[in-house]
C-alpha cells in the first residue's frame, strides 16, 4: 500500500500564496474577508499569508471597502504590480515592435523601428527594448520571430530576414540584463488564441497561419507542442497537386484567387492537420486567416467535413493579426517574470 503524500509547512505556504497572488491577478484587490472565501482557507492562515506577501514586498494596501472602513479586514489588498516589468517583440521582416508591461499586464510602454537593410540585429532589438522600457528594469524579453527554434538549444534556422543569425537568443542575452527567450512567431499567436482569443476555453486546437508566411501551431492538453527540433506545425511545406501551400497563399494574397479557391488550397493544410492530430478546433490565423472572417472559415469547416469524420470546428482568429505575435509575447515573458516573482504552481499531494 502507497502512503499519501502531503505537504510540508513550506509547500503548503507556498501554494497558499501562490493560490491567493493569481486571485489577485484575476479580480483585483480583495479584501483578507473575501481571500478567505475564494480560497477556503482559515482566518489565521489568511492573515499570516497577506503580513507574508506584504512583507515581501508582492501585495500592498490598495484601499477601503465602502461597506466598513474600519479594522485590517475592510482593507484592499492589490498586487505591486510594478514589482517586475517584462517586454514582448515581434520581429517583422520590415520592422521591430516591443511592448513593455508590469506584472498586472498593465501596458508601460512600447517600441517600433524599421529594418534596415543589413542591421545588427541583435543591437537593433536590444536598443528598440530600451526605448520601449524607458530606464526600467525588465525581468523578461520574448521575442517572436520567423524560424525554427530548437528546444534544446535555442538556435533559430531559416529566420529569413535581414541580418539574420542562428544565436540570436544568445547574442541578445550578451546585451541586456533580462532572461531572454526566442519562440517562433506562430507558437505565440497560439498563445494569444488560447488564452483570451478564438481558442479560449480550449485545451486542444492547431492554428493555422496564413500571412507573408505559412505555418501552423499545435497545442494538446493546454500545452504548446514544438516536436523534436521545433518544426511541429510546418504545414506550409506540403505539397499539392505539384504546388505547396505557400504558394496557394501568396496567390491568394496577390487577390488572384476567390474564396472558394482559397478554400480548397486551405483545407488541404487544415486536413492535415485534422487527420493526424484531431484537434477539434481549427484557428485560420494571420492576415489572410483571420481576414477571411467566418465566411472563409465556413467554407474550410464544410469541405474538412466531407473529407474527415473527426468533427472539427473552424473559426476565424480573434486576436487582431498586427497584435497577435506581440501579445503572445507578451503573455509569454509574463508567465515566466510570475513564476519567478511569485514562486511556480505547485501541487500538493
Amino acid at each position: 500500500m502507497g502512503l499519501v503524500k502531503t505537504a510540508d509547512p513550506t509547500m503548503a505556504r507556498a501554494i497558499n500564496d501562490r493560490l491567493a497572488l493569481d486571485l489577485l491577478l484575476e479580480r483585483g484587490p480583495l479584501t483578507a474577508p473575501q481571500l478567505r472565501a475564494l480560497t477556503g482557507l482559515s482566518r489565521p492562515t489568511v492573515s499570516d499569508l497577506v503580513e507574508r506577501l506584504r512583507a515581501d514586498g508582492l501585495i500592498e494596501v490598495a484601499g477601503e471597502t465602502g461597506a466598513d472602513r474600519r479594522g485590517p479586514n475592510a482593507r484592499l489588498y492589490g498586487l505591486v504590480a510594478g514589482r517586475a516589468h517584462v517586454a514582448g517583440v515581434d520581429l517583422r521582416r520590415d520592422a521591430v515592435h516591443v511592448t513593455v508591461a508590469d506584472l498586472a499586464e498593465n501596458p508601460a510602454g512600447s517600441s517600433s523601428r524599421p529594418m534596415p537593410d543589413a542591421p545588427d540585429l541583435p543591437e537593433l532589438i536590444a536598443e528598440a527594448v530600451a526605448e520601449a522600457a524607458g530606464g526600467t528594469a525588465l525581468h523578461a524579453v520574448v521575442v517572436g520571430t520567423p524560424g525554427l527554434i530548437h528546444p534544446g538549444t535555442g538556435l533559430v534556422t531559416d529566420g529569413d530576414m535581414p541580418g539574420w543569425r542562428p544565436d540570436l537568443r544568445r547574442a541578445l542575452q550578451d546585451r541586456t540584463a533580462a532572461r531572454v527567450v526566442v519562440e517562433n512567431e506562430v507558437n505565440l499567436a497560439a498563445v494569444a488564441e488560447h488564452r483570451d482569443g478564438a481558442a479560449a476555453g480550449h485545451d486542444d486546437f492547431a492554428l493555422l497561419w496564413l500571412d507573408d508566411g505559412v505555418g501552423a501551431a499545435i497545442v494538446l492538453d493546454g500545452r504548446l507542442r514544438r516536436g523534436a527540433s521545433g518544426g511541429a506545425g510546418e504545414v506550409g511545406m506540403l505539397r499539392f497537386g505539384g504546388s505547396d501551400l505557400c504558394h496557394a497563399v501568396e496567390v491568394a494574397s496577390a487577390g488572384r484567387l476567390d474564396a472558394e479557391a482559397l478554400a480548397d488550397g486551405v483545407t488541404e493544410g487544415a486536413f492535415a492537420l485534422v487527420a493526424v492530430l484531431d484537434p477539434g478546433l481549427v484557428v485560420l490565423g494571420g492576415a489572410l486567416g483571420r481576414g477571411g472572417g467566418d465566411r472563409l472559415a465556413g467554407l474550410v469547416a464544410d469541405r474538412l467535413a466531407e473529407l474527415s469524420p473527426a468533427a472539427t470546428v473552424v473559426r476565424p482568429a480573434a486576436v487582431h493579426e498586427g497584435d497577435a505575435v506581440l501579445r503572445g509575447a507578451v503573455l509569454t515573458a509574463l508567465d515566466l517574470a510570475r513564476d519567478d516573482v511569485f514562486g511556480r504552481p505547485v501541487a500538493a499531494g
